[in-house]
Formats: C-alpha cells, sequence, structure tokens
C-alpha cells in the first residue's frame, strides 16, 4: 500500500484540483486509512510478535509515510490505555471530551464534528493528557518530515497535498471512516462496544469485528472472523452494524445519538 500510494502521488502530481480531491476521497484516503488501521495492528504488536517490538515500530513508521502526518507511535501510546481503561473519562481519550459532547448536538453541527474528527482524534489526547515526548516520537517526526519534503521536492506540492487531503477525508465523513462511530456509541442503550460485519472490512484489517477485538486484543485482525465463527453464542446475538455508511447516516440524524452518546465509568470502577 506505501508503495502503491507513492505512485499515486507520481501519477496524480499534474492532475487538476477537482481531480485530485475525487481521487484523494475515493482511492487515495482509502489506502491511507487502511494504512492507520495497520498502524492500530502494529500498535498491538501483531505485525512480528510481542518479541519483535523493534520490527513492530518500524512497521508503524514505514505504514506512516504516504498519511503524511507523524501519529504511528503517539497513537499506540494512547490506544492501549483505551483498552485498558475503556470509558474512564480522564484517561480513554477516544472519548470526547465534555465540550464535544454538549455543544455538537443538532444534526448540522454533528456533522461538522464528522468532518474535523481527524483533528478532534489527534489533537483531543494532547491537550487533555499531555505526556512526554519520546525518543521514538522523535523517529516518527523526523522520518515523516523527510519522506514529506522528498515528495514535495521531486513530485511537487499537489503530489504532498494528495496523501495529506486524502489521509484528512477519509479519517471524517467517508465510509471506512464510520468504524469511529461504530465501535463504541451507545446505539442501542446498554451496549458499550459493537462489531461491524460488512464488506469494507476486507480492507480496513477487520476493525470491525470489535467485540471481538477487545475481548482479544492480541489476536491478529485477519483471525478475528475466526473467533466469532468459534463462540457464536458470545457474538452472534449482540447487536452489530451491517453497514459504516448507515452508522454515519444514523448519528447525524438519529436526536438521541451523538458525541455524548458513549459508556462513561469513574475511575474507581475501572
Amino acid at each position: 500500500m506505501v508503495i502503491t500510494q507513492i505512485a499515486a502521488a507520481y501519477v496524480f502530481r499534474d492532475w487538476s484540483w477537482p481531480a485530485l480531491l475525487v481521487a484523494a476521497y475515493c482511492f487515495g484516503g482509502v489506502i491511507n486509512h487502511s494504512l492507520t488501521l495497520a498502524i492500530h495492528e502494529v500498535a498491538h504488536n501483531l505485525a512480528f510478535g510481542f518479541n519483535r517490538p523493534i520490527a513492530n515500530r518500524l512497521l508503524g513508521l514505514w505504514a506512516n509515510l504516504p498519511i503524511g502526518v507523524p501519529s504511528a507511535v503517539t497513537f499506540k501510546k494512547y490506544h492501549l490505555e483505551h483498552h485498558k481503561y475503556q470509558g474512564d473519562p480522564d484517561i480513554d481519550m477516544d472519548l470526547p471530551s465534555r465540550l464535544e459532547g454538549r455543544f455538537f448536538s443538532s444534526a448540522g453541527l454533528k456533522l461538522l464534528w464528522l468532518s474535523l474528527q481527524p483533528f478532534f482524534y489527534s489533537f483531543r489526547p494532547l491537550l487533555l493528557r499531555p505526556k512526554p515526548v519520546t525518543m521514538w516520537e522523535g523517529v516518527n517526526w523526523v522520518t515523516q518530515i523527510g519522506f514529506d519534503a522528498a515528495i514535495l521536492h521531486f513530485f511537487g506540492a499537489k503530489s504532498l497535498l494528495y496523501l495529506i487531503i486524502g489521509s484528512l477525508l477519509a479519517m471524517g465523513v467517508h465510509p471506512v471512516a464510520g468504524h469511529f462511530i461504530s465501535e463504541h456509541y451507545m446505539f442501542k442503550k446498554g451496549f458499550e462496544t459493537y462489531s461491524y460485519y460488512g464488506p469494507l472490512n476486507w480492507i480496513t484489517f477487520n476493525v470491525g469485528y470489535h467485540n471481538e477485538h477487545h475481548d482479544f486484543p492480541n489476536v491478529p485482525g485477519f483471525r478475528l472472523p475466526q473467533v466469532r465463527k468459534l463462540a457464536p453464542e458470545f457474538y452472534d446475538d449482540l447487536p452489530h452494524h451491517d453497514s459504516w455508511t448507515k452508522v454515519l447516516w444514523d448519528f447525524v440524524t438519529d436526536p438521541a445519538i451523538g458525541p455524548y452518546a458513549r459508556v462513561k465509568r469513574s475511575p474507581k470502577t475501572t
């Protein structure tokens, strides 16, 4: 996927802006979003196993390159806490802030919130739960800036913007971004986590199998369908989603669902 995106950035270097935006939304953004989910796999050390952490780190840096913004190392710092302290508003930075929940309440504002999802997802943990910068984050920044500079120098500004804009678009109002909402927003009262069993799992490392993933976070994505198959009595009767596009539509149009529709726990019960 990384090589494909580099080749695409070269091919699209002279395209018109309308054509470039369509390509970024429909093609490049999908690949880049898939790469973010490859980074998710690597964050759990599922590529090379727990006994080869540096190999996992390096693969995460490689997958990060076409995304255009350094994120692989920082994502891991906060994502593992999401698994350990899910629903704790002081630690789980997957939870929207109180301001987000109160302000983005109408259909139009929820649509705006979805469009700005990459910014909220990226900056929320840095603002609400800042942590010291690590050496690997520095490596992430240096390699990413070097890659971006090379694309800009050899291919031009349009190629670099194709990569970055694609990443932003595909994390906002986009079918593959439906997993951000489908995973933990309370579409049915009392149920905290939801799986998605539609075809987009094929290009997203089976991230839709989210109940299975939270039950067994050390199982690689390609094996999660086997988890469901081996234990249907635990998963088949749970509420689930079949369409990420419908998830986005329902999130915007249903007044009972919004950024506030999450299960929260006090630290004492986490």
